[in-house]
């Protein structure tokens, strides 16, 4: 839930076998991690339970997808085109010993198919939401998505919530949809 650093502990990440075969092209953004805070609450509007498997789409360090194993016990992938990031991301998830419920794989998020996911948080630039809008549109039913200060073009969200974050006293909103997804009549002339 990052696109806009790495910090890495000693242990050995286990491989996914889901390496790609040849290099991935270049990341479509800079990554900023959302705060510690702001996952929090976007874990919350989400509705998360243990049951839940939480598809990051751009997972940067993983923090997303371990918290989510870490507090709440479910499941988690994240997708990440970074290699660096995959790294620190699976480190990550060996720190926190949620590496038996988090999966982190090295992906371009356009190619990769999401839908197993029920929970999907992101924090992607207005223009990649609009590439995937028709994945996101093709969740199964009930999928939650909460996405981090853009909102999904044409989608009337659930709910909207702006916070400022504790951890850098800026203001962030956070957009709630529920699979399926219903269109903003209020944007039509």
């Amino acid at each position: 839930v990052s696109c806009l650093m790495p910090g890495g502990l000693a242990g050995e990440p286990k491989a996914t076998g889901r390496e790609p075969s040849k290099p991935l092209r270049g990341p479509d953004c800079v990554y900023v991690p959302t705060p510690y805070d702001v996952v929090e609450q976007m874990l919350d509007l989400g509705a998360i339970r243990k049951t839940d498997v939480v598809f990051d789409l751009g997972c940067g360090d993983g923090r997303v997808v371990v918290q989510a194993a870490r507090k709440r016990g479910c499941r988690g992938v994240g997708f990440e085109i970074v290699p660096e990031l995959v790294e620190a991301a699976r480190q990550n998830a060996h720190r926190n010993d949620v590496d038996h419920l988090v999966e982190i794989r090295q992906a371009d998020l356009f190619q990769v198919d999401f839908q197993e996911a029920t929970l999907v948080p992101m924090y992607l630039l207005p223009g990649m939401i609009v590439k995937l809008k028709p994945k996101l549109a093709e969740l199964r039913p009930g999928t939650r998505i909460v996405a981090h200060d853009y909102s999904i073009e044409g989608i009337k969200p659930d709910k909207v919530v702006t916070m400022t974050s504790k951890e850098t006293n800026v203001e962030h909103i956070l957009y709630v949809y529920t699979v399926p997804l219903r269109e903003d009549k209020s944007e039509d002339p």
